[in-house]
């Protein structure tokens, strides 16, 4: 069974979920702050497939803030 990843939207979806505001950034990245102060960066445009490391990182960062 192949696993699909998931776009870049969705991760913002799920940060902004979380409570996570963007504060922009730069080109294609985006600095995520959340009111307890963990930050988190994602790079690439809306349509892209998330890398793992991407899907790691949010995921942890939102088992953080919970």
């Amino acid at each position: 069974m192949l696993i699909m990843p998931k776009k870049i939207r969705q991760l913002i979806k799920d940060l902004e979920k979380a409570g996570f505001v963007n504060r922009g950034g730069r080109g294609s990245h985006r600095n995520f702050l959340h009111e307890r102060g963990i930050t988190v960066t994602v790079s690439g445009k809306l349509g892209d497939d998330a890398k793992p490391y991407q899907e790691k990182t949010v995921k942890q960062k939102i088992e953080e803030v919970r």
